[in-house]
């Protein structure tokens, strides 16, 4: 036994060693950063240790609206996208006829270049001297006025930055949401149609329950992902989302240390921390709920 144990470890030591220089250093490296207060990333000198890179950053009102974009972003696209993608895998699988097809058009999506994806955006939305956009089109045939999503409210540019987003995650959430239902073993769906159970009771009482892993799975990650978000917001407003009021909270860090006023590593590093905190604060609830939740 003592020797399978330190075989097991002797497997591990490539998968340790590669967590620690990737993961657990540059995390503590970062912490160190966000508490050296004037820090130069030529000299590698700073001032002293302590909280005013926090300080600073929480009062930041750039940081305060990336904070509020984000949050805003995550509460309305993790819900919707993964409804809408409990909804289409249920469709697909309730068919028999051009499946394939059908999972094939869905998944398309995901494997299109963000860029690419938001410039198609930008063409249903966008308004310019010659055309007010596809979208416009629409609402205009139907009676409304047109709207400026890209450049007007602020209302109306997070409409489209949400859509944006359902958009492009809902495909890998299809995928595996279709995957999950599949492997739901058919002998439950048999007895139950034999006890005249409803199709509504069917779904929240044998198929919910028996993807609820999967379901799970995608919430947690749907939230990592979507604090996260940067390309969505570049693809659809540009590189200077300061000025458009849609900056996210990883765009703010971006900037600290990128952008046109940036080379404040410390200020990034702090920002950095507290999206750290923020996700890992959120994850941990959700880890909690699903214990009574989730059935595996």
């Amino acid at each position: 036994m003592e020797n399978n144990n330190k075989k097991g470890w002797l497997y591990l030591i490539p998968a340790i060693l590669f967590l620690g220089v990737f993961m657990v250093y540059p995390l503590v490296d970062v912490l160190i950063y966000s508490v050296e207060e004037g820090f130069n990333f030529a000299s590698g000198e700073s001032f002293g240790v302590g909280f005013y890179n926090y300080s600073y950053v929480l009062h930041d009102t750039y940081f305060l609206q990336a904070v509020k974009n984000t949050f805003i972003l995550v509460l309305i696209t993790v819900p919707v996208s993964t409804g809408l993608a409990l909804l289409i895998s249920a469709g697909l699988a309730s068919i028999t006829k051009l499946k394939e097809l059908f999972q094939t058009v869905y998944f398309l999506p995901y494997v299109t270049n963000t860029l690419a994806v938001g410039l198609v955006f930008m063409i249903l939305f966008k308004k310019t001297p010659y055309s007010d956009g596809m979208i416009n089109v629409l609402i205009q045939a139907f009676g409304g006025s047109s709207v400026d999503f890209l450049d007007g409210t602020y209302a109306a540019k997070m409409f489209v930055l949400c859509a944006y987003t359902v958009w492009v995650v809902l495909p890998f959430k299809v995928l595996i949401l279709t995957s999950a239902l599949a492997s739901v073993k058919q002998d439950y769906y048999n007895a139950a149609k034999v006890d005249g159970t409803s199709k509504a009771r069917i779904f929240f009482r044998i198929t919910l329950p028996m993807i609820s892993p999967t379901v799970f799975y995608l919430v947690i990650t749907g939230f990592i992902g979507a604090f996260k978000a940067y390309s969505d917001a570049v693809a659809l407003f540009g590189t200077d989302l300061n000025a458009a009021g849609m900056n996210t909270m990883v765009g703010y860090i971006y900037d600290m240390l990128y952008g046109d006023s940036g080379g404040y590593p410390s200020f990034a590093s702090a920002a950095a921390i507290i999206l750290f905190s923020i996700i890992l604060t959120i994850t941990c609830m959700n880890l909690l709920v699903s214990k009574k939740h989730v059935h595996y």
